[in-house]
């Protein structure tokens, strides 16, 4: 039973994508913080459950990116929504995701079960996505306020990682794709 600790740790980790926008919208950037920081612990933990503990799954493996993307797009999103984010950045991170997941469906479609282990650069977007949610949101709470140089520097730096990570993505994939396609025509 314990083997589903990580999948449940990460089916929660989804939920809290309604808390965290309801603060985010009433300008209660606290209270969004303290659940984006839950948010983020939880991905550490359910990643370190399945590997410690050899309880990793097929399943697993598709929740964890789908509950990475569900949080981050919807942090995004509230923080251009509520003007305290560039709405480009929330766009370019919505269009990254939306190509990605795009292109998974289509390679399911054409080519057959892929695997949807992220790549280095994939991790290391997500974990500057997740960064530059956590300091939006300190900077909101007023905890802080980081140098303007700072703050268009990790704009600069999510924005440049978002984009190399969905080219990556789009070029890997397409030259997986059209490899299995021309190997013997088989899905």
């Amino acid at each position: 039973m314990l083997r589903h600790l990580p999948n449940l740790i990460t089916a929660l980790r989804m939920l809290l994508v309604v808390p965290l926008c309801w603060l985010i919208q009433g300008g209660r950037y606290d209270g969004a913080l303290l659940v984006a920081a839950i948010a983020a612990m939880s991905d550490a933990l359910d990643g370190w459950l399945a590997k410690r503990f050899g309880w990793q799954s097929w399943i697993g493996g598709m929740l964890d990116p789908i509950a990475d993307k569900l949080l981050l797009t919807a942090a995004f999103v509230w923080l251009a929504l509520s003007g305290e984010s560039p709405a480009w950045l929330a766009g370019l991170v919505v269009g990254r995701d939306i190509a990605i997941v795009s292109g998974a469906i289509a390679y399911h479609n054409l080519v057959g079960r892929f695997d949807a282990a992220p790549s280095p650069l994939s991790k290391a977007t997500t974990a500057v996505q997740l960064a530059f949610v956590l300091a939006e949101l300190v900077r909101l709470s007023h905890w802080i306020a980081p140098p303007p140089m700072l703050h268009a520097a990790m704009v600069a730096l999510t924005a440049a990682l978002t984009l190399a990570s969905g080219l990556h993505y789009i070029v890997v994939w397409g030259a997986r794709a059209r490899r299995a396609l021309r190997g013997d025509g088989s899905r």
